[in-house]
């Protein structure tokens, strides 16, 4: 099991001049950390831009200095290294990028001005799109690993089956932050331990990255409500879980407030591909 990245993930000196952030740094930690969690190899990708201009090199669109029939020559080359790398290894689950880089973007691209067309583009960078079969994500994506359950957890079938979707989501990398699992039960109703619960929860709120919440029932459980809200009020983006077929109204599943201040799935599988999907942003 394995992923190809992006070689300034591993090495971020790779980088052109004076591009490289805190937050950038920050995010190829956490892609590395993720990979580490789960038992993921990290294989580098070559960095064409390196090999052509060198490590000491100013930033630069595609269009200004790499259009020309040498890099698309070493771009070949470097093609069949990987391809070698594929068909000995098979496909990797991903490959990671990092958007705006003229050949390792996922989704955009600073491919440069030609005519109206703005220096930034939507699509992959030049060396991505050589492998159009391999699913690719933004190293931001791939990042956003650490989730919330929220959920009623408060008789044995609803611990069961909060259980059991902290087991399809673990198969799928992302870490799972399961209230119940803290001691939140029947027999721990003291008022010393409804503050610590209350605080370690709101704690791993703010730690989380996303926040999945099980909203079945004729109406969904007021602790997960509330987790929601607080969630949405700290920016954080929300995926429902609704299997329930009941409505609440001509075309709202749930409560409005809640419908609109998520992503609304019905089914298990619904649930990984929106984690999954590239259109599955930090910031809803």
């Amino acid at each position: 099991m394995y992923v190809i990245c992006c070689p300034c993930i591993l090495n971020p000196a790779l980088r052109a001049k004076g591009i490289t952030n805190p937050s950038d740094l920050k995010l190829f930690k956490r892609c590395i950390d993720r990979c580490n969690r789960f038992g993921i190899e990290l294989v580098s990708l070559p960095c064409p831009e390196t090999i052509y201009l060198g490590a000491d090199r100013e930033p630069g669109t595609f269009l200004e200095r790499l259009d020309t029939g040498e890099f698309a020559q070493l771009l070949d080359e470097l093609e069949e290294q990987v391809k070698r790398i594929i068909e000995t290894r098979g496909l990797p689950l991903y490959i990671l990028g990092v958007n705006s880089s003229p050949t390792c973007g996922v989704t955009s691209t600073y491919y440069g001005s030609d005519g109206d067309e703005l220096p930034k583009r939507s699509g992959r960078g030049v060396f991505l799109a050589r492998f159009p079969g391999v699913q690719a994500i933004d190293v931001a994506e791939f990042a956003q690993f650490r989730i919330y359950l929220a959920a009623p957890l408060f008789s044995e079938s609803e611990r069961e089956y909060n259980k059991s979707i902290t087991e399809v989501l673990r198969q799928n990398f992302f870490d799972v932050y399961l209230p119940q699992d803290i001691g939140d039960n029947c027999a721990v109703r003291e008022t010393c331990e409804h503050t610590r619960i209350y605080k370690h929860n709101k704690q791993a709120l703010h730690d989380a990255d996303i926040i999945v919440a099980i909203i079945d029932g004729a109406d969904a459980d007021s602790g997960t409500a509330w987790e929601m809200g607080y969630a949405t009020a700290l920016g954080k983006p929300v995926i429902a879980l609704r299997t329930d077929f009941r409505m609440v109204g001509d075309r709202e599943r749930v409560n409005l407030m809640l419908e609109q201040s998520a992503v609304v799935v019905g089914c298990k599988k619904e649930l990984v591909e929106a984690l999954n999907s590239l259109a599955l942003k930090i910031n809803l």
